[in-house]
């Protein structure tokens, strides 16, 4: 009856720390996983932020305005043989 006492006292113990150890393994997954959201969200604003700064437009002015450069006519053309 002792033995018996004494597998169930131990049994209920080993069940205790399984829970408190999946508690603590679910609480690590959940703050991992909140890293990476806030990583895929970071990484959606650089995405716009680039697409931004790579514009078409954005670029054709700031090399027409800084840059002073502009479309040569067809008279200051010159084709070069190969």
């Amino acid at each position: 009856m002792l033995l018996l006492f004494i597998g169930v006292l131990v049994s209920a113990v080993g069940v205790s720390y399984s829970a408190h150890w999946n508690r603590q393994l679910l609480n690590t997954l959940y703050g991992e996983l909140s890293v990476r959201d806030k990583a895929q969200a970071e990484w959606g604003r650089l995405i716009l932020e680039q697409s931004t700064w790579t514009a078409h437009s954005r670029i054709e002015t700031l090399a027409s305005e800084q840059l002073k450069m502009r479309i040569p006519g067809a008279a200051e053309v010159r084709m070069v043989a190969p």
